[in-house]
């Protein structure tokens, strides 16, 4: 089939390669159940154990696929089609609880809750408007704005920099380059100033921010759902709607990937995702998506095509989904670049 031709060789899924070291260990030891995991686990220093049971208890659900690709880095013989697990801090604290006294499971377990409280509040503070966050930080010392600068996201860090001015934003970025690490009191010092002067605060979210949170829901609701949903809105909030819609990505917008990345997107996917994806794509839509594939894998695309018989819709729509929901996975590892919401503004000037 074309997807075999075009995942040879397979790589790892890019969910599986933004896990960290400890993520992976994780869903190593939840494979190998309590059992074996606790007496492996019992070798361990006592950081180890925090930094995997911090891992495990953010877990969720990890999907089939993921899991057979982290098991893959530790085993060449790793059988195919191994189910998938659920990390939770629950399942931690069963482990634990085989090998630790209560109290050190206790203590361990109190620590990972507060890094999580902890890891709450930055991811908070960084899906604040850049402006409230640049706002913020012409309050504080050069030094505390470097110190929290490098604890979001590199892309949110490097939105509010140009907005400090060019005199501070060479200062801070300094800083930022040449700090070590921060001593915690300090760090549980300006956390708790975050908490009181900002997350705390009643900072309203803007326009804009929530016109991106629906898009991405959106983006996530079922193609009938939203067609009925999308009547009622565009009659009742047509300019709010109408915003909103520029900042969703759906499967026509795959139109407006380079030809690079496009086909960056087609080599990652599963089954006849991409057949069947393709039979309910408009004429342009096709024709962009065949020019991104080596002429045999073009052919090969087209002939299976046709040799495919009738097709659900619904069956089609799920394939369209997978197809957007690869593409994003992609762009949250940095793999490709999806359009901006701005794009098509762009060009017009």
């Amino acid at each position: 089939m074309l997807t075999d031709t075009l995942n040879e060789p397979r790589k790892s899924s890019a969910a599986a390669r933004k896990l960290s070291g400890p993520a992976k260990a994780a869903i190593t030891f939840l494979c190998l159940g309590e059992k074996v995991g606790s007496e492996l686990m019992q070798r361990l220093g006592r950081t180890e154990i925090e930094r995997i049971t911090a891992a495990m208890s953010a877990l969720g659900p990890i999907p089939a696929r993921v899991v057979e690709d982290v098991l893959r880095e530790f085993t060449q013989n790793m059988v195919s089609g191994s189910g998938s697990v659920n990390g939770s801090l629950t399942s931690a604290e069963t482990m634990l609880r085989k090998f630790l006294p209560d109290d050190q499971v206790a203590n361990i377990l109190e620590n990972v809750r507060t890094n999580r409280r902890e890891e709450a509040l930055w991811r908070g503070f960084g899906a604040l408007n850049e402006m409230v966050i640049a706002n913020y930080l012409k309050g504080e010392h050069n030094q505390t704005a470097a110190a929290i600068l490098n604890n979001v996201d590199p892309s949110v860090a490097a939105k509010v920099l140009p907005l400090l001015g060019a005199e501070r934003m060479q200062n801070v970025a300094e800083r930022m380059i040449a700090m070590e690490a921060v001593p915690i009191h300090m760090m549980q010092q300006i956390e708790e100033t975050l908490k009181q002067d900002i997350m705390s605060d009643a900072v309203h979210t803007s326009a804009a921010e929530n016109h991106q949170r629906m898009a991405d829901l959106f983006n996530r609701l079922d193609v009938q759902a939203f067609e009925q949903l999308s009547e009622a809105l565009d009659a009742r909030i047509p300019e709010a709607f109408e915003a909103i819609k520029k900042r969703m990505f759906v499967f026509d917008d795959l139109i407006r990937l380079s030809a690079q990345d496009l086909a960056q997107v087609m080599r990652g996917l599963d089954g006849n995702t991409l057949p069947l994806a393709m039979r309910g794509a408009q004429k342009p839509l096709r024709d962009h998506l065949l020019e991104c594939l080596p002429q045999r894998s073009r052919q090969m695309l087209m002939d299976e095509m046709e040799a495919t018989g009738p097709v659900k819709g619904r069956d089609v729509r799920a394939a369209q989904a997978a197809m957007v929901d690869y593409a994003k996975e992609l762009a949250d590892s940095g793999v490709i670049e999806l359009p901006s919401a701005n794009d098509e503004d762009d060009e017009l000037l």
